[in-house]
């Protein structure tokens, strides 16, 4: 479940801010590496894995639960490629327990586990959101990391992609074809989110998912991120790219991400 957001990522961390590649780069590069993308992404899996062992049902629980492994982690790996946004990294360094009414990305990209873990789409999408408040409390964040959430749970549970395309523009995104999307660095939810179902529904593969997204260019970690974190839900990873993403992580990240794909 976590494989498919850290893959993406990885493939896309040597194009941030570089031009936009062709489709047919090389999937990985010896200048890749995961970013605060996989990072948060891990953070936000053992959250949501915690919360669930314990039955927590509280909702000021379960945001504690959320901050204290997202800043765990955000601490525990202080400089990742990339580099943290500077809201997150000032709430981060200040150990903050306030949201700072981000309507970022990063609640998207971190949220992919949200969509294995539940067993409904409106338990998904409540927990979704608890996970984007803590720090991304304003309206599109929290409606982001919804979004992604409940497309990967949707995908994972047999709906296909007329159902998923749907379900995104129920939530007031517009989705348009990837040939029409400039190549621009779109931190902003409201952005990202249409970019990423695009690419994930002109895709015909998770690789090609993966290409397709990064090369749209501009934010392309998170892109991959996000694009391949629904892709793994609808197609599944050939294992060949698992084996060469294993290489990219440290043994404490590598252990989590095995454990999480045995769910």
């Amino acid at each position: 479940m976590l494989y498919g957001a850290i893959i993406g990522d990885i493939a896309g961390s040597r194009f941030e801010f570089a031009p936009a590649p062709e489709k047919n780069f090389e999937l990985f590069d010896l200048s890749d590496s995961f970013t605060d993308d996989s990072i948060l992404t891990i953070a936000i899996y053992e959250a949501a894995k915690f919360i669930k062992k314990h039955n927590i049902t509280l909702d000021s629980r379960i945001r504690e639960v959320f901050r204290s492994k997202i800043q765990y982690y955000g601490k525990l790996y202080p400089c990742p490629k990339g580099g943290y946004g500077s809201m997150f990294l000032s709430w981060l360094e200040r150990n903050s327990d306030k949201p700072y009414n981000s309507c970022g990305n990063g609640s998207a990209m971190r949220v992919s586990a949200i969509g294995w873990l539940y067993d409904t789409l409106e338990e998904t999408e409540y927990m979704a959101e608890l996970s984007a408040s803590v720090t991304h409390n304003h309206p599109e964040g929290m409606k982001g990391a919804k979004a992604i959430a409940g497309a990967i749970f949707l995908a994972r549970t047999g709906h296909d992609k007329k159902d998923i395309k749907k379900y995104i523009e129920n939530l007031g995104y517009e989705i348009v074809a990837c040939k029409h999307i400039s190549s621009r660095f779109e931190p902003k939810c409201q952005e990202t989110v249409p970019i990423c179902i695009s690419a994930f529904l002109e895709g015909n593969s998770y690789e090609d998912v993966i290409r397709t997204v990064i090369s749209i260019g501009g934010d392309t970690d998170t892109n991959g991120c996000i694009a391949g974190s629904v892709a793994e839900a609808f197609y599944g990873i050939p294992q060949e790219l698992i084996d060469k993403c294993d290489v990219y992580l440290d043994e404490k990240l590598l252990k989590i991400v095995k454990e999480a794909n045995k769910i």
